[in-house]
């Protein structure tokens, strides 16, 4: 099964920019860089970026026939999305499991999204 994390983070909780990692305060958590490598050679990550900017450039929609673009991100939130990463696992559990060893997820948020299998 395939499921896409969504990196959320918010403007409130620490992120050292400089290495794109979440800022470790507990000898727990480990460095973004060492989360991405276990899970390649694992064969668990199929796909991950970082993303540039806080917020969307611009939202397309197509209505009656009509381009329509607007700026920026239709809904409002308070957390914006930092990045994505693509796991192929077994379950929804392994995924939630796989999340969970993710270091943003520990002042942040990552929303599981399992792709679609056609059923």
């Amino acid at each position: 099964m395939k499921f896409l994390f969504l990196i959320c983070a918010s403007d409130n909780a620490p992120i050292d920019d400089t290495r794109t990692t979440a800022v470790a305060t507990a000898p727990a958590e480990r460095d973004v860089d060492d989360w991405v490598t276990d899970h390649d050679k694992a064969g668990r990550r199929l796909f991950g970026e970082r993303l540039e900017s806080q917020t969307a450039v611009e939202t397309v929609r197509v209505r009656d026939g009509k381009l329509l673009v607007t700026d920026g991100p239709f809904a409002e939130s308070k957390e914006y999305i930092a990045g994505i990463d693509v796991i192929d696992c077994g379950s929804a559990d392994e995924a939630r499991q796989i999340a969970a060893e993710h270091p943003m997820a520990h002042h942040h948020g990552i929303e599981i999204r399992p792709f679609w299998n056609g059923e």
